[in-house]
């Protein structure tokens, strides 16, 4: 048998060529990993819809209460809606809101009308017994009587004629001083007091034009005595008549210094008198109580407010 030899190097011409195993690179097999990683992160990562109850916002509540009173001021900061405005009040400065506007009542046990009347029952017959036991002593003890006869009425005594002058002029006299008391009251003057916070307007606008000519007055016959030394305030109250002229004036608080008092009655006076009520004004007003503070200020001015 003969043996064919052949060189490492070189093959017969038709056997096949197998080519050599690749050789991956670091970086290669580097990014492949990486690729594969990611890949599985991304693919572990579940997405879902959000819970619509995570993102409801909680409902907006007002409070609306009623309360029992009310004030002339509106509340800067109120805490809640009444059916009137209401600023302060209470008997205390915590802060405190009443649950009802009603007043406190005490707490009713359940039944407590069936014993109360079950109560009610029970006394009034026991009540009933005890009057039935003394009628029955006292008809037992007392005995019997006959009747008698009712007296006769006697008749009255006449009247004589002084006792009837002495009713007609007690009558008089009590009807004569309920008339002047109706007349007295009649009489009595209708009086509107304004002080410096005066809101009508039928009132502010003649008070200003008082105030107006009290100033240009008191600037014009300022006290010599009390010029470029003396300085002060008083609250004087002034009464008017319909015609403007004065029907009392009062010193409610005196200035420290008596010249500064007496300038400001001589300005009331030298300045009646004054305008007419206009008749807006005179129809339910017989005097107008004016309260104002008087200022004798540095300069030599008069300020009325």
């Amino acid at each position: 048998m003969q043996v064919l030899s052949a060189s490492p190097r070189r093959l017969s011409a038709g056997a096949l060529a197998i080519p050599p195993a690749p050789v991956l690179s670091p970086l290669f097999a580097t990014a492949l990993s990486a690729s594969i990683v990611l890949h599985a992160v991304v693919l572990s990562i579940r997405f879902g819809f959000p819970d619509p109850s995570k993102f409801r916002m909680p409902p907006q509540t007002i409070d609306v209460v009623l309360v029992n009173s009310k004030s002339a001021t509106k509340p800067a900061a109120p805490d809640a809606i009444a059916q009137a405005n209401l600023d302060g009040g209470g008997n205390t400065d915590e802060n405190r809101r009443a649950k009802t506007p009603l007043p406190v009542t005490r707490e009713v046990e359940r039944g407590e009308d069936v014993k109360r009347a079950r109560k009610r029952v029970e006394d009034l017959e026991a009540k009933q017994r005890q009057l039935l036991t003394k009628l029955a002593q006292s008809q037992a003890t007392v005995p019997v009587q006959e009747a008698k006869p009712a007296p006769a009425e006697t008749p009255p005594a006449p009247v004589s004629g002084t006792d009837l002058m002495s009713s007609a002029l007690a009558l008089a006299r009590m009807e004569a001083q309920i008339a002047r008391q109706i007349d007295e009251y009649n009489k009595r003057p209708r009086k509107q007091f304004v002080g410096a916070r005066a809101t009508e307007s039928r009132f502010a606008m003649y008070v200003e034009g008082w105030r107006q000519k009290i100033e240009r007055i008191g600037n014009l016959n300022y006290p010599e005595d009390a010029r470029g030394r003396i300085y002060g305030s008083l609250r004087l109250t002034v009464s008017l008549k319909p015609d403007g002229s004065v029907d009392d004036v009062q010193i409610d608080r005196p200035s420290e210094h008596k010249v500064l008092n007496e300038a400001a009655l001589k300005i009331v006076r030298l300045g009646a008198p004054y305008a007419a009520f206009p008749p807006e004004i005179k129809r339910d007003t017989d005097i107008l109580v004016i309260t104002r503070t008087w200022t004798f200020a540095p300069g030599d001015r008069l300020y009325n407010e």
